[in-house]
């Protein structure tokens, strides 16, 4: 690999060594990531680095140890720390699945949802079932005055990830298992949320950052065509929601009629709708609760 020092205290020379160094490593986005490996070691954003390389500005102690993490397919969001989802900046890391820029539209289902209620009844309540990181609680909770967000997850790591990006929004975290959490609250909210593992269990991804970086449990939905868990989310959303309440679910582009008919067998769903995401692929499938 080129030495990204290669030419010392030159952040432009820096730059075009880590760009060209992560371009073979098949990383696809070479010269974005690096500009946002030394924006983050420089507390700058990307313009700025820009800025800084043509004013022939140094290039940051540590550049190089960062590029060739991620040389080796390390996320982006993990050496950085961070990851952007809408208006929100997130911290995250191992143990926690980075959020992605299709799940925005996901978010933005459910905010309508919400605003909506609240502009009924001045008040809504949403939860997140799974909410790993915590990027569509937060959004909601951010988003929407008037809506109390509770935010569901399994997973000790992720869950301590969630703890921190939840609490300057007053989010409730609770710990445990979509499938049986929040017994007490049955019938008494009006979203329900979920972006769910639902992978098949034979699809491993192809990218070393999700295949080999992401948390299992947060990939793979169980069974042969990943839809258990996507079920398990049904039955509690249907158990959660006042009648009229509302069920938006996350899901790969070739499981939009496998939800769909999820959701008509069950018998308790009306307006069945799919949603795509920005790119046109089938993303979601939302509901409401008879």
């Amino acid at each position: 690999m080129t030495s990204v020092n290669s030419a010392p205290g030159d952040l432009a020379a820096a730059l075009r060594a880590a760009t060209a160094a992560l371009a073979g490593a098949g990383v696809p986005s070479p010269r974005a990531d690096a500009e946002l490996l030394a924006g983050h070691l420089l507390g700058v954003g990307r313009g700025r680095v820009a800025a800084l390389a043509l004013a022939g500005a140094d290039a940051p102690e540590g550049l190089a140890d960062l590029v060739a993490e991620r040389c080796r397919r390390v996320p982006l969001q993990h050496l950085t720390g961070t990851a952007h989802f809408r208006r929100l900046e997130l911290a995250v890391g191992p143990g926690v699945f980075v959020p992605r820029p299709e799940t925005e539209g996901v978010a933005q289902l459910a905010i309508d949802r919400a605003r909506s209620v609240v502009a009924d009844r001045g008040r809504a309540r949403v939860v997140d079932l799974g909410t790993g990181s915590g990027a569509i609680a937060a959004s909601v909770a951010s988003e929407v005055p008037g809506a109390a967000v509770v935010a569901v997850e399994l997973s000790d790591l992720a869950a301590a990830w969630a703890e921190r990006n939840l609490a300057p929004h007053g989010v409730e975290l609770v710990r445990g298992d979509l499938r049986t959490a929040l017994g007490d609250r049955d019938g008494t909210f009006d979203v329900v949320v979920s972006n769910p593992p639902y992978i098949p269990a034979g699809a491993v991804p192809q990218d070393p950052e999700v295949r080999d970086h992401d948390p299992h449990v947060a990939l793979y939905g169980g069974g042969a065509d990943g839809m258990e868990v996507p079920g398990a989310v049904e039955r509690t959303a249907a158990r959660l929601l006042v009648p009229g309440g509302y069920l938006v679910m996350e899901h790969a582009e070739v499981q939009a009629e496998a939800v769909a008919g999820l959701l008509r067998a069950a018998g308790r769903w009306d307006r069945i709708e799919g949603h795509r995401d920005l790119t046109g692929r089938d993303r979601a499938t939302s509901g409401i609760r008879r």
